[in-house]
């Protein structure tokens, strides 16, 4: 008979990440800097010009970021934005991030294969379809030129939209908001699997449950501590909870007032296996995650001597 010496308080496995030839193990977690070139963002500190930008990707980089996540158009309602007004918007950027910080990674937040295109031409490592594949030929473009993908669930939204009484039905005996849980783990992972199936690197390919997006804030919530369902996919899940209406709902609070909600559903993610995190403020999120490895047993102590010496 075999013992098994594992804790029964362990907390998951998490799946690496590899980017550009290189590879990140489970001992630091990754943050993605929020850097948007566009005027009309939900949060007015990350509305910036090209100056405005530049100046917020030096900051990330000081402050901790490992990825920065560039983006020309709203998420959501706004007036409309054409592919070209966005290529301009965020691929003299993507060069100018490029030239200026080589060790850095850098995202591209768009919808549209004509964007990513451009993009990758420019030297971006990775695409962040927010839309879920609505742009089929996007994942396209990230197998094409060797880039990573992130894979998301929008339940079937349309791009620029606002969820309006989303239902996800439940199987017969669980938790009624597990339905939501089903639907983003089968969504992710036909994903996924279409990503690995392009020839994309599995270890390339991240997993985004996209909290808000087709989503109410029970969804997102249920969501947030149901973390290690996504996780299981085997992919590396990166959560984008920064700032979002599910967080300000929860607490009552405005857009302006959300850090420590999101930094709290940033620590449960991260405990449960979650690998890279979207963030506005990337330095209280870099120690968050640095706090929450060590206390995972992933990361030891900058400075130990407390009872030693």
């Amino acid at each position: 008979m075999t013992t098994s010496t594992a804790s029964p308080w362990a907390p998951a496995p998490a799946a690496d990440l590899r980017l550009r030839g290189r590879t990140f193990g489970p001992d630091r977690p990754l943050v993605m800097a929020v850097v948007n070139r566009t005027p009309d963002s939900f949060y007015p500190a990350a509305r910036h010009d090209a100056a405005g930008a530049d100046a917020a990707v030096a900051r990330a980089v000081e402050e901790g970021a490992e990825i920065v996540d560039l983006g020309g158009v709203r998420a959501g309602r706004g007036p409309r934005v054409e592919v070209a007004e966005e290529i301009e918007r965020v691929v003299p950027l993507v060069e100018r991030v490029r030239s200026r910080h080589p060790d850095l990674l850098v995202s591209v937040d768009t919808w549209r294969a004509e964007v990513g295109r451009a993009a990758a031409r420019a030297g971006a490592d990775l695409l962040n379809d927010t839309w879920a594949g609505h742009d089929p030929g996007l994942m396209e473009v990230a197998a094409e030129h060797g880039l990573g993908v992130v894979c998301s669930h929008t339940g079937g939204s349309r791009p620029r939209t606002d969820p309006l009484r989303v239902a996800y039905p439940a199987r017969p005996g669980l938790d009624p908001l597990d339905g939501v849980v089903d639907d983003v783990v089968s969504t992710l992972r036909r994903a996924a699997e279409r990503a690995v199936t392009l020839g994309i690197d599995p270890a390339s390919v991240l997993v985004d449950p996209t909290h808000d997006f087709g989503k109410n804030t029970w969804h997102s919530l249920h969501l947030v501590r149901r973390t290690e369902a996504v996780v299981a996919l085997g992919f590396p899940t990166l959560m984008a909870f920064s700032r979002k209406d599910f967080v300000g709902e929860t607490l009552g609070l405005p857009v302006e007032d959300r850090l420590e909600g999101t930094l709290a559903a940033t620590s449960v993610a991260a405990w449960l296996g979650a690998r890279v995190f979207r963030a506005h403020d990337v330095l209280a999120t870099r120690r968050t995650l640095d706090m929450v490895a060590a206390i995972r047993g992933d990361l030891a102590p900058a400075r130990a001597v407390r009872g030693l010496a």
